[in-house]
């Protein structure tokens, strides 16, 4: 896991938090920070140092709501072309997904990125194209860089990108659990920068790090909050610092900010929570696919989903469950044959936990 240099400051780091003697439960938001947790074993080291470190709803693909999903189902079956990521096919909806449709016969693409909707949709402009575009700010600015870019016209998105900020205000407003501190996700702040945090910890006394993805930089993270916990701070320190940036990405939150604006959204396994999403602006309506098809989509307008029976990926999401305790968990639901969209997707922490846990 680690060069000899660097295992023996990871050594030293384990040794100074026992030597704390602490019991400290963490939230990071990022399936990588995940999977290098449970890869690498971090998970189990942290527990044995007095940490407890909980994945929130840093999945993209599983926060994505059921109701958006259906959306998708629904214009594939109005003869659409949809489009979207592997992961987001694979999510079951109330009856099907996404694959199932495609096995039956529907246009379903499957496509890395954006710009392989566009180009199809380019060579087929007898035919409306759907792309379902998901994701944080990471992935943001890419879908707003298409739509300045002048897309055909058949061209659309479904837009379910989310923010996360507001998500991590949510969770601390529930109160359903009492966090010692956020590890917040490196990629989004490559974007955002850390500013943007800095809310969360003045108004709500939390300690906050942004940290990279290798597993130093996690034990350097935990370290930092255990630091600022044990002189009683609060505030949000960059680990990242080699790419994260104190203003981050000005250029794409330029383009973030020229394209969409914030609405209110619901998570999966939340509430609406305010301006956590974004919508496109009203001069880029002509490519957004709830506009466009309105009356194809009219008969969701009103309608609930609840999740899959038994499936608990809302409470995971959460921060209140691990994967183990949902007794779905590697029985019913597994990777190829999954209940809900922490099974699907590889940042998904069920996803995670069951690849490992089988090694």
């Amino acid at each position: 896991m680690f060069q000899l240099r660097d295992k023996n400051l990871a050594d030293d780091i384990v040794s100074s938090i026992k030597k704390l003697d602490v019991h400290l439960k963490f939230m990071h938001v990022c399936g990588t920070h995940q999977d290098t947790l449970v890869k690498h074993g971090l998970d189990v080291l942290f527990r044995k140092c007095g940490v407890d470190i909980g994945q929130g709803p840093g999945c993209p693909v599983c926060v994505t709501t059921p109701k958006e999903i259906e959306e998708m189902l629904l214009l594939a079956r109005k003869s659409k072309i949809v489009a979207t990521f592997g992961d987001m096919i694979q999510v079951p909806g109330e009856k099907d997904s996404l694959q199932i449709m495609k096995m039956e016969g529907w246009d379903v693409r499957t496509v890395y990125g954006i710009e392989d909707a566009v180009s199809f949709a380019e060579k087929n402009q007898d035919k409306d194209v759907v792309f379902m575009a998901v994701g944080f700010e990471t992935t943001t600015p890419m879908t707003a860089a298409v739509l300045l870019n002048n897309p055909p016209r058949n061209f659309s998105i479904l837009c379910c990108h989310r923010v996360i900020p507001p998500a991590l205000k949510a969770i601390l407003d529930m109160g359903e659990l009492k966090l010692d501190g956020f590890i917040e996700p490196g990629h989004v702040s490559t974007i955002i920068g850390s500013k943007p945090y800095e809310f969360i910890s003045k108004e709500y006394n939390v300690p906050q790090v942004v940290a990279g993805f290798e597993p130093l930089d996690l034990l350097m993270g935990v370290w930092m909050l255990v630091q600022q916990v044990h002189r009683g701070e609060a505030k949000v320190e960059n680990e990242y610092m080699r790419v994260v940036k104190e203003e981050g990405n000005v250029k794409a939150q330029q383009v973030i900010d020229e394209v969409f604006e914030p609405c209110d959204v619901k998570w999966r396994g939340f509430p609406v929570i305010p301006k956590s999403g974004l919508r496109l602006r009203d001069k880029f309506e002509r490519h957004d696919a709830r506009k466009r098809y309105e009356d194809d989509l009219e008969e969701l307008k009103d309608k609930e989903f609840s999740e899959p029976k038994g499936c608990r990926c809302g409470e995971v999401l959460r921060g209140l469950i691990s994967s183990k305790e949902c007794p779905l968990f590697g029985k019913k639901c597994v990777p190829n044959n999954p209940v809900g969209p922490c099974m699907v997707s590889i940042e998904g922490s069920c996803n995670i936990e069951y690849r490992y846990s089988k090694n």
